[in-house]
């Protein structure tokens, strides 16, 4: 083992035990309270945010039309209340009831025997008498067998429900007008802070007159729900054990 190779080892596992101390550190100052909500924040002033950029068709010249009293697009005569600058909320309803059942089962077998001789050769099958071991027929010189078999079953049940409305705000106008949004929600109830966090790309037209969209009509949604606490540490495996299973190869 070079000198390099075990300096690498080394930096990785002072960096884990780095990590894992901060956070160690920052869960025994919360000792005997509970866990504290995040603050509000910008979401396009986050450390790791990146503006949307998807492919765009030509743009197109709005027509003006100023004897109309209905304007393209909106369902009020006096203000069209759906969300449609930056900075305007949508309701993004999530309601998941996923259920999927698969059941497969393989089955195969194969017998194969093989029987060979040589009864006769014009004489020269007497010669083998005294070559072959004692006991030995010509007739059945090659004999073979075979057996295989193979039954293979398998199942998968899954079961998926989450029922839950959040509050998004929209971060970005693409240049076709579709909306960029992003929304996080966060529920503390005793000692267990539940997160909930939805991103993605809507249409305009796609938002219901309640100001309202359902989350199967969000391009490249992004849904997350879990939660920290300490319901949540007892359920996860312990910094050692994750570390062991990531490093140890067998």
């Amino acid at each position: 083992m070079t000198f390099a190779s075990t300096a690498f080892r080394a930096g990785i596992v002072l960096t884990a035990f780095a990590a894992s101390g901060c956070n160690m550190l920052t869960r025994l100052s919360e000792v005997g309270d509970a866990p504290k909500l995040t603050t509000i924040q910008n979401p396009t002033m986050a450390p790791n945010y990146q503006p949307v950029t998807m492919p765009m068709p030509a743009p197109v010249v709005a027509e003006r039309q100023p004897s109309s009293l209905w304007r393209p697009g909106a369902r009020d005569f006096l203000k069209d209340q759906r969300a449609s600058n930056v900075g305007d909320i949508v309701t993004v309803v999530v309601d998941l009831n996923d259920q999927a059942k698969f059941d497969n089962e393989t089955k195969r077998g194969r017998d194969v025997s093989e029987d060979a001789g040589l009864t006769n050769f014009m004489g020269f099958e007497q010669g083998l008498k005294k070559v072959l071991p004692e006991g030995l027929s010509n007739t059945s010189l090659v004999k073979g067998s075979s057996k295989s078999a193979v039954d293979g079953s398998g199942s998968v049940d899954r079961k998926e429900q989450i029922t839950v409305r959040v509050a998004a705000v929209v971060t970005q106008v693409l240049p076709n007008g579709n909306l960029v949004l992003q929304g996080r929600q966060e529920m503390r109830v005793n000692f267990e802070v539940r997160d909930l966090q939805v991103a993605g790309i809507i249409r305009p037209q796609d938002i219901s007159s309640t100001n309202t969209i359902k989350y199967d009509q969000i391009a490249e949604a992004r849904i997350a729900y879990g939660g920290r606490g300490q319901i949540s540490d007892v359920q996860q495996p312990r910094y050692g054990e994750q570390m062991f299973d990531i490093i140890f190869p067998f």
